[in-house]
């Protein structure tokens, strides 16, 4: 199989300690960390995963802003649990805009990427609001969507794959996958799973392969409601020890308002490996989009942004994955800057203690409040992530 080499770096980086003062929830923050951050660089929508080696993996896209043509994505890695992260690698850059990374581990210790790229025209920036950026970076990013190595990019523009069998060092040239946000999961019956919602408008699509060398099927739809007033997305889906596989959606209103009441996270479930899926229903949960992990007591965690104030990051437990309440919610970050924030994703390091990965301005709220349009010499986001314990309450 070709692979791709990466070269990485021997020293390590040590991650920052952030000051930890949040006294709004009863999980005990042990400290917050920078993964990567650069002044010039907008770093965004984090994947986690353990490789086989221990290792724990992040993929996140850098770009120049979050509606730049030309992102790449890159893979943080971690070899002592969490503490400290060694230099980031480019593993994914084409022309186009590379916006997207999902990892999926294998129980036979490959891990496999959902890769997702765009390729913007210029329609897409004649089309954006005037507040949307300024103009001359507006102008900017017009002319490099008509450069012609950009132009002719057309059949890149799609959802590819590669696989690595050396824990991420080195990764398959590149082929044609399905997107998935966070990434799918391997199933107790040895197939992949994938929930994907960019090829079926207003619902949400599950894919499965025998291996992610063979082309993924679409095996069922998820009914979504409400079409007229909510976008469905971003969905996460994982399998319990029971055999259930549970889902969860995030829901976006129509027209675009990430701040509104009705961007509460749906859910839904299956008992028959995919096949069949309940309808989906809303959670009391506010927040996107949602990422879950049933930890080492046998819970679930699903891990979501918070874009209303206070700005920040949250999880909840669940008992069954089935039903969640509010008032198990835990209060990660409720700091950030504003609303430029999310996507978190968590593992579990020991038995109790998560690192929940996400992105933000690493700055204190208040001191870098939304602007429209942006300036480009604000703050930008970067990848960051929290280490925690879980709520004694929940013992």
């Amino acid at each position: 199989m070709p692979k791709l080499k990466l070269l990485l770096a021997t020293a390590f980086l040590s991650a920052p300690t952030l000051p930890c003062s949040w006294a709004d929830t009863d999980a005990t923050i042990l400290k917050h960390i920078s993964i990567y951050e650069k002044r010039d660089a907008y770093c965004a929508w984090p994947a986690i995963a353990r490789a086989g080696n221990d290792d724990i993996i992040v993929l996140f896209t850098r770009t120049e802003e979050h509606m730049s043509p030309n992102g790449e994505v890159l893979l943080s890695r971690s070899t002592d649990n969490g503490q400290t992260w060694l230099p980031p690698a480019i593993v994914y850059d084409t022309p186009i805009d590379d916006r997207e990374s999902g990892l999926t581990t294998l129980a036979d210790g490959r891990l496999l990427t959902h890769l997702r790229s765009v390729r913007f025209g210029a329609s897409t920036y004649q089309d954006l609001p005037d507040t949307a950026y300024p103009p001359e970076l507006i102008a900017r990013w017009s002319d490099y969507v008509e450069k012609t190595e950009y132009k002719t990019a057309t059949h890149l523009s799609r959802a590819w794959q590669t696989v690595s069998d050396d824990n991420g060092i080195s990764w398959s040239t590149p082929a044609p996958g399905v997107d998935s946000i966070h990434g799918g999961i391997e199933l107790q019956n040895g197939s992949l799973l994938v929930a994907s919602y960019r090829d079926d408008a207003g619902n949400i699509g599950v894919h499965a392969t025998s291996d992610p060398e063979t082309p993924w099927q679409k095996i069922a739809t998820v009914d979504c409601p409400r079409p007229a007033t909510i976008r469905f997305g971003e969905p996460h889906i994982l399998q319990l020890a029971s055999g259930r596989i549970i889902m969860m959606i995030r829901a976006t209103a129509k027209p675009y308002d990430d701040a509104s009441p009705l961007c509460h996270l749906w859910a839904s479930y299956s008992d028959d490996n995919g096949a069949t899926w309940a309808p989906a229903y809303e959670t009391p949960l506010w927040g996107f989009p949602p990422h879950l992990l049933q930890l080492d007591d046998g819970r679930i965690l699903c891990s979501y942004g918070y874009r209303r104030d206070p700005f920040g990051q949250r999880a909840c437990l669940s008992e069954d994955g089935i039903t969640w309440k509010q008032s198990d919610e835990v209060v990660l970050r409720s700091d950030a800057a504003n609303k430029d924030l999310g996507y978190p994703v968590s593992i579990e390091l020991d038995p109790g203690r998560i690192l929940t990965v996400y992105y933000q301005p690493n700055i204190p709220a208040g001191s870098n409040p939304a602007t429209h349009p942006p300036d480009p010499n604000r703050k930008k986001p970067g990848i960051l992530g929290t280490i925690w314990e879980l709520p004694t309450g929940y013992d």
